[in-house]
């Protein structure tokens, strides 16, 4: 099976009715369109097995190009948002002209983008409960979470602060996501390691850490960024900027996307 390349207009966009009511979602898709992002799908109208691109995207990402490997010609709508984020934290970090890019720079495009699932199931919960997104997505983060230790009830109770703020939910899990990967990744033993997860255990968002292949995210970046001693001053002030903004999501959507 061969792949080649094709851009978000050659593509069915599924499950997009639910997501198009959030505003930014319509302007990250806007974007990508815009962008001539190149998608890789299986030619000849043939189909690839969801294991095999989920094993290529986890295995071949990275800041400058992901993977983005479809089954076929159909793109479910967060996957279209996750790659817009990564698209446009590209475009920033460009001029940080580190090459290869930094773990930071890795570690903050990613945290961008996974954390706005997390925004996605806020918003979609009151609204379009029936939305394919959250009929996989919110089944494994209870199983990741119950696994952490989190009951159910707990469980439940976190969705519905999600659901009253998903905003804040956004950069809480952003920033949780970015300093977990950023001190991971300096861990030498699996002791140092426990040592870390530890001291983040009191994040109220902790359960769902391993959610998000950490363990890819770490690896790919002592693989392949440049893991010098050096600090990537841009990524770290962006990251700071997010951290003080009133709104971070708000602020990226202005300054990234407007």
């Amino acid at each position: 099976m061969q792949f080649r390349p094709a851009t978000l207009d050659e593509l069915t966009i599924d499950d997009r009715a639910p997501i198009t009511g959030v505003a930014i979602y319509q302007r990250l898709e806007t974007f990508l369109r815009r962008s001539g992002h190149r998608f890789l799908i299986p030619e000849a109208g043939r189909q690839a097995s969801w294991d095999r691109a989920l094993f290529l995207n986890l295995t071949y990402w990275s800041v400058e190009a992901g993977a983005d490997v479809l089954c076929d010609d159909h793109v479910p709508a967060d996957v279209v948002a996750h790659v817009a984020w990564h698209e446009l934290a590209t475009r920033q970090l460009a001029r940080a002209a580190r090459t290869p890019p930094s773990s930071a720079a890795l570690f903050f495009a990613e945290a961008i983008a996974s954390a706005f699932d997390l925004y996605l199931v806020g918003r979609l919960l009151p609204r379009a409960a029936e939305s394919d997104f959250l009929a996989t997505q919110v089944p494994l983060m209870a199983e990741c979470a119950d696994n952490a230790g989190l009951p159910e009830v707990g469980f439940t109770a976190l969705l519905e602060e999600v659901t009253r703020a998903p905003e804040r939910a956004f950069e809480d899990l952003r920033a949780l996501l970015f300093d977990a990967a950023t001190a991971l990744v300096a861990c030498e033993t699996a002791g140092r390691a426990q040592g870390v997860l530890e001291e983040l255990a009191g994040h109220r968002f902790a359960p769902l850490l391993h959610h998000y292949q950490l363990s890819n995210w770490i690896l790919y970046a002592r693989a392949y960024g440049d893991r010098s001693s050096a600090p990537d001053e841009v990524v770290r002030a962006l990251d700071r900027t997010l951290r003080e903004a009133p709104v971070s999501l708000d602020w990226l959507d202005q300054n990234w996307l407007g």
